[in-house]
């Protein structure tokens, strides 16, 4: 038996009500760049809307004029999808509260996560969005989810509830020295300050 090896989210696809509202929401509020559109083509009376996030894959959205936008909060139910959580630098992470304050638009306010932060608020529809911001950048090589899963490691082997900045930092030191040689025999910390 043999897996099917995925690489990466190649979209991802949310029903929507109509065509200016989906078009106002993610790219009028959230800047994503409107890039492609054509009929749904499992239903010729929707359309189905393209909309890069910012790393060239892609989020669409299925309209339908006669859908009417219902802001009230969904459950999710098991199987289904609780929310969506879209990356923003930390300058624009920022600004975040009061850019939506400013548009009235209800929020969380922002939610402390150990390795990164969070601010929840729900689309015209009443779906869940997380805009979500990194406290660190991974070492040169590395991807997000190296650093998290060599923090994980070092979180666990301590015995400590949840990732915290502490064990990112200890995990960029331990994936930079795997990734790079020193002509040093040892590489430990020293104090150039000593006597």
């Amino acid at each position: 038996m043999r897996k099917l090896q995925v690489q990466g989210v190649h979209h991802i696809t949310l029903m929507g009500a109509d065509r200016q509202t989906s078009i106002d929401f993610w790219e009028g509020l959230l800047g994503m760049p409107f890039v492609f559109d054509q009929p749904n083509l499992d239903n010729p009376g929707e359309g189905h809307l393209y909309f890069d996030p910012g790393d060239g894959r892609l989020i669409t959205v299925f309209t339908n004029e006669d859908r009417v936008a219902d802001p009230k909060p969904k459950r999710a139910a098991p199987g289904e999808v609780h929310h969506l959580a879209l990356s923003v630098s930390r300058a624009v992470f920022s600004q975040t509260v009061e850019r939506l304050d400013e548009r009235g638009i209800s929020h969380s306010g922002v939610k402390d996560r150990g390795f990164m932060d969070s601010i929840y608020f729900r689309d015209p529809l009443g779906f869940l969005i997380e805009l979500a911001s990194y406290r660190f950048e991974p070492p040169f090589g590395f991807s997000h989810a190296d650093v998290l899963h060599e923090a994980h490691l070092i979180r666990v082997a301590r015995g400590e509830y949840n990732i915290a900045e502490v064990h990112l930092a200890d995990a960029i030191e331990n994936l930079v020295r795997r990734r790079q040689g020193s002509l040093s025999e040892e590489r430990g910390p020293k104090d150039p300050y000593r006597g």
